[in-house]
């Protein structure tokens, strides 16, 4: 365990993590570095995603559960792409240990530009709730979308929930207050895989992994709040905020080399 102060930098970050994380994604954005800052160069990058999964998990796991009290998203409608999700997150987080994340770092610059780009153009986009397929066929995309994500969530992670919630509206269409309550169910779904892979090959520290839960669990019930009580515009303004720093934090690593 590190010493108190780091614990206590740890678990704030945790906390606005899970708060960040259930409005717009990007929880990964806050803890995973914070992790990084907080252990010695030679701790093993898959034990750091160990222990931000479990709180992540514990995290998603609260927003999850006041989405669906809110009855924003029915559980048949989650059922399907929180499956894939894991299956997505379960092969890509056994890849994690044989490939480098880091490859992966200039495509995810590029995406999280268009990303913002095309949100930042579009100023109606997501407000309203327009669904643009039918019902099967819906299901049939959202599936896909959360099987995709998943195994990039497994084998890197940082904006995962960004990218869902993205995806649910550009493709989908729905507004970004659903969007956000289908991506965290996947979310939750993808998290649980990954971290069931690397707690089975004992890549995790439990007792500070244990407190991490405990402060991401209450921001991301806190977060789920907010967005509920705010709506679709809170969500798109927040979702853009967390876009722009994970694209600046990103594209820093790409040029840095780090």
């Amino acid at each position: 365990m590190p010493g108190a102060e780091v614990v206590a930098f740890l678990a704030l970050a945790s906390g606005l993590a899970g708060f960040i994380d259930a409005v717009a994604g990007g929880g990964g954005l806050i803890l995973l570095p914070a992790l990084l800052l907080g252990f010695p160069a030679s701790t093993p990058i898959t034990t750091l995603l160990g222990t931000n999964k479990f709180a992540a998990f514990t995290g998603t796991s609260a927003a999850t559960w006041q989405f669906v009290k809110a009855d924003l998203v029915g559980w048949r409608e989650l059922a399907g792409p929180v499956v894939a999700a894991m299956a997505g997150s379960a092969v890509g987080a056994r890849m994690a240990y044989g490939i480098d994340p880091s490859i992966l770092k200039p495509a995810m610059v590029v995406l999280l530009v268009g990303m913002l780009v095309f949100t930042l153009l579009r100023p109606g986009h997501g407000r309203v709730h327009a669904p643009r397929f039918a019902a099967k066929t819906g299901m049939v995309l959202s599936v896909a979308i959360a099987l995709c994500l998943g195994f990039y969530d497994g084998i890197f992670g940082p904006g995962t929930g960004s990218l869902l919630i993205f995806l649910n509206v550009s493709i989908l269409g729905y507004d970004f207050l659903r969007s956000s309550a289908l991506a965290k169910a996947a979310n939750w779904g993808s998290n649980l895989a990954a971290l069931v892979v690397f707690m089975w090959h004992g890549s995790w520290m439990p007792g500070l992994a244990v407190m991490l839960a405990v402060s991401n669990l209450l921001g991301g019930m806190a977060g789920a709040r907010f967005a509920i009580g705010q709506g679709s515009a809170w969500v798109r303004r927040v979702f853009v905020g967390v876009v722009a720093l994970l694209l600046v934090r990103l594209a820093w690593q790409v040029l840095s080399g780090t």
